[in-house]
């Protein structure tokens, strides 16, 4: 399917405007000057999910081909199946093309954080790993390395009614007789030995979900995406074109069914935790647990994040920046050179004793990662 794409040219000089999480605004590389978003009072709003899922249930859901005919030199380029805003490859000029997906965002978190801003969050996060390798300190001198998107997301309410049947465990203690070695000798003595009393309990609980998010896209790995958390949603904006200049944006690839099966996972942990609270007791078990789920609603959203790729002995590491709070999340690599080096200091007699009596959190920290290591390659 062909796309012509839609771009804002400074009105001063004609040059390219892109978005700046800074200025708030629209800003042009070329003359500095910036053009406002005008603000809308357009209220947030929440979609009815049942109904939703009715009708997509009738929806064909085929993959698109994008090919873009960029507005500035004319070439035709190709997006991913699933982004609508990107930038020229051959003359960087931002690119935003229609939605073809049933759902399309209807509000958004705007960046906050400046590619500058995110770089520096990212140095300070990898100040606070260990044993990491020293040329991820020096991935992100280049700025290509870091792109900005906007990610989909779903966000869910609901009204939930779970009833549950278990135990409560009351702790009690027993005084017993017990021979215990005193002085090298056998001595009866009394002591208190803990008991527990189990109790049959059923129960109700209600809880009510506002704005449970689950992200819907598969560009990075789903728990890193979701380690972004919290997003807040009270910030979120009515959509606006304007805010995508210059970043990448995609819609959803993660359904809104198989988004709000995600949703439940963490709704029941809170539910869980409902239920212990009302059974009480010391401890708790819960044997059967049922919820129904009503009042359930929706939005799709667009999140602000920062991306990165880093490869380390021939496994690519993927990292992210909540472009709103500097949020970091990724997968870390260990530099087997620093952790020889630490486990070689180990071994070194009276060395070895100096330096681990001047650098306990390091040693603790070692012994853990090759432990870890020792179980994940045995």
């Amino acid at each position: 399917m062909k796309f012509k794409s839609i771009n804002f040219t400074c009105k001063n000089c004609g040059a390219p405007l892109r978005f700046s999480p800074i200025e708030q605004s629209l800003k042009c590389e070329f003359c500095q000057s910036t053009e406002l978003i005008d603000s809308s009072l357009e209220k947030i709003k929440e979609y009815d999910l049942d109904k939703a899922l009715k009708e997509l249930n009738r929806q064909n859901k085929k993959e698109i081909i994008k090919e873009v005919k960029c507005s500035k030199c004319s070439a035709t380029f190709t997006m991913t199946p699933y982004s609508f805003s990107s930038n020229c490859p051959y003359c960087g000029t931002p690119a935003i093309i229609d939605f073809v997906k049933e759902i399309t965002p209807k509000s958004l978190i705007p960046f906050k954080l400046s590619q500058k801003e995110a770089r520096e969050a990212f140095k300070k996060w990898i100040g606070s790993l260990w044993f990491a390798p020293s040329k991820l300190n020096k991935f992100l001198a280049d700025n290509d390395k870091l792109k900005g998107y906007y990610l989909p997301h779903w966000t869910y309410d609901a009204k939930t009614v779970s009833n549950y049947y278990g135990q409560r465990g009351d702790i009690y203690y027993v005084t017993v007789e017990k021979t215990v070695i005193v002085d090298g000798r056998e001595v009866r003595q009394s002591v208190q030995e803990q008991r527990i009393r189990w109790t049959p309990v059923s129960g109700r609980v209600h809880n009510d979900f506002d704005d449970i998010t689950i992200g819907a896209s598969k560009t990075i790995p789903y728990n890193i995406l979701d380690n972004l958390a919290p997003w807040y949603t009270k910030k979120l904006v009515p959509f606006n074109n304007k805010y995508l200049v210059g970043f990448n944006s995609e819609e959803y690839t993660i359904e809104l069914d198989n988004g709000f099966e995600l949703a439940k996972v963490k709704m029941n942990s809170v539910i869980r935790q409902s239920v212990r609270n009302d059974i009480g007791g010391d401890q708790q078990q819960i044997l059967s647990l049922k919820t129904n789920y009503h009042d359930t609603s929706y939005k799709n959203v667009l999140f602000p994040i920062w991306i990165a790729k880093f490869k380390w002995k021939q496994k690519n590491y993927n990292y992210a920046i909540n472009a709103q709070t500097g949020k970091v999340s990724g997968e870390r690599p260990y530099s087997w050179l620093k952790i020889a080096l630490v486990a070689g200091t180990l071994s070194t007699g009276v060395g070895g004793a100096v330096y681990i009596d001047e650098h306990p959190q390091v040693i603790e920290k070692a012994s853990k990662v090759l432990h870890l290591l020792s179980v994940n390659f045995s």
